[in-house]
């Protein structure tokens, strides 16, 4: 069965790097969005990095943490370990903070997908 392998990449400088890791091992497509975290939406973080006399933008700007959320629908197939090792090797290990988060969904059904145009 397909799979949807979705990867959340916290620091998005390195997603070109990991789309062409991706796209040695044979992902042949991969949809790119920009994305963020839970973490900015909560108001009583202290925060650290306002001047000594703040303006009222200053204080009410939110620091937003951007990353970068990555799909592509796999063939059953695919060797999954492999696109891992692949991903860990620019970004650190998944297990580790702040690297990413990468999970498979099954596919049951999809329309549109197109073979590799080599």
């Amino acid at each position: 069965m397909p799979q949807l392998a979705v990867l959340i990449v916290d620091d998005p400088t390195k997603i070109t790097d990991v789309l062409t890791a991706w796209i040695e091992i044979g992902i042949t497509g991969a949809t790119i969005l920009d994305s963020s975290g839970l973490g900015h939406l909560f108001p009583g973080e202290t925060r650290d990095d306002l001047p000594l006399f703040p303006s009222l933008s200053d204080i009410l700007q939110t620091r937003e943490e951007h990353h970068r959320t990555v799909l592509s629908v796999l063939a059953d197939d695919f060797d999954l370990d492999r696109l891992v090792a692949a991903t860990e090797s620019i970004v650190g290990k998944l297990d580790d903070h702040h690297t990413g988060i990468m999970f498979v969904i099954p596919v049951t059904r999809a329309w549109g997908l197109q073979p590799s145009r080599k």
